[in-house]
């Protein structure tokens, strides 16, 4: 793989969601990523979180299974690895000895709640660490109930894209000291951190501490999506004064008094019901060819079967098709460092002999580890 972090060698226990999206974004952008699969996993070749691997299937209840992965980690500059806390250090492959293996390794760990605090032995998803770092709380509708964003911001945004920030700022102090360390990257704090911003404006007084209300969470009439006359759906974020006056003359507003109020919440609500009779009398595709491309802040939402084809994301090539599917491109762009463009994910233990081949392993030492089961 090219990219800037070609020759970097990260080593990646399997496990689901946020472990294989920090493996994706540092092999998209040029690290040889090395899973260490179980026994009977799987992966699917259209599956973009699996993309741009090496895959070695080991038993980790044998011991010469985990003698592999130790010298693995004694190959590598980095490892990920996303169990409970105290799993791998059960294993024998905790960070004190592997980094006393391997002094300038960045070992990479993804929990939900971290390796310590009362939570940290308790199992957990998504909506459970976003909740309790206090960002569940603010997406939804006002008076209604908070409503789960997928498991973008908890597993993706503040799980797997936080280590792989982390990863890559420790693997630079690696290179510069010689020094390796390890990475708690918990998905309550990777989230509180992603609402920085409401934290901000809360402290300011410029957010009331409650969903559906505020600027930015659909409380505001100038910042909300709409329904259409078709069924489909258009998204406005017309919030600076020259943006908001091209929105009331694009849709005719221009002179509805009513419409001067533009930061006065209690006018929201009102404005927000003309808004929406408006925009219901006309299709998306009318709306969008009065407003796209323009300076009202304004876009088409996008189904997944959509946004493929739009021609914006055509030319720069957000989607590229992979192992038969439609994926997201690696991004971001670089000007000198190019990436490649991914392979699809392989079969599960489809490189296990050039991988013990790699450390050195000769083919009788290779038959013998099969034969006894530790390598699948």
């Amino acid at each position: 793989m090219t990219g800037p972090l070609k020759g970097i060698r990260i080593i990646e226990f399997a496990g689901i969601g946020p472990g294989p999206f920090c493996g994706m974004m540092l092999a998209d952008h040029g690290a040889e990523v090395i899973r260490i699969d179980r026994p009977g996993g799987f992966m699917d070749p259209r599956d973009p979180l699996s993309r741009n691997r090496t895959s070695i299937i080991l038993d980790m209840k044998k011991p010469e299974a985990v003698q592999i992965a130790r010298d693995l980690c004694k190959s590598a500059d980095g490892i990920i690895e996303g169990y409970r806390p105290g799993v791998m250090e059960r294993l024998g492959l905790g960070p004190d000895v592997l980094l006393a293996d391997n002094p300038k390794l960045v070992y990479g760990r993804m929990t939900g709640w971290g390796q310590y605090g009362p939570y940290a032995q308790a199992a957990g998803h998504d909506i459970n660490y976003i909740a309790l770092s206090g960002v569940l709380h603010g997406i939804g509708r006002a008076g209604e109930k908070p409503v789960p964003p997928a498991n973008y911001v908890g597993d993706f945004g503040g799980g797997g894209m936080m280590l792989a920030f982390g990863m890559s700022s420790a693997l630079v102090h690696a290179a510069r000291t010689g020094e390796g360390q390890v990475i708690d990257c918990a998905m309550t704090d990777g989230s509180a951190l992603l609402a920085g911003m409401s934290w901000w404006f809360h402290a300011a007084g410029r957010l009331q501490d409650q969903a559906g209300v505020n600027m930015l969470d659909g409380g505001a009439h100038f910042y909300d999506s709409y329904a259409c006359a078709d069924g489909k759906f258009i998204s406005i974020g017309s919030i600076e004064p020259q943006f908001y006056a091209l929105l009331r003359e694009k849709t005719g507003l221009t002179d509805d008094a009513d419409f001067d109020a533009q930061m006065d919440p209690a006018q929201w609500g009102p404005l927000k019901e003309k808004l929406t009779a408006l925009f219901a009398t006309k299709t998306r595709d009318e709306w969008c060819a009065l407003m796209e491309m323009t300076d009202v802040c304004f876009a088409p939402i996008l189904s997944l079967s959509e946004a493929p084809q739009h021609p914006h994301n055509v030319e720069r090539e957000t989607f590229l098709t992979v192992g038969g599917a439609v994926q997201p491109a690696p991004a971001p762009r670089y000007s000198a460092t190019v990436n490649d463009t991914p392979r699809p994910a392989p079969a599960v233990g489809a490189d296990g002999d050039a991988v013990l081949t790699g450390l050195g392993y000769d083919a009788g030492k290779i038959a013998t580890l099969r034969e006894g089961g530790a390598v699948r």
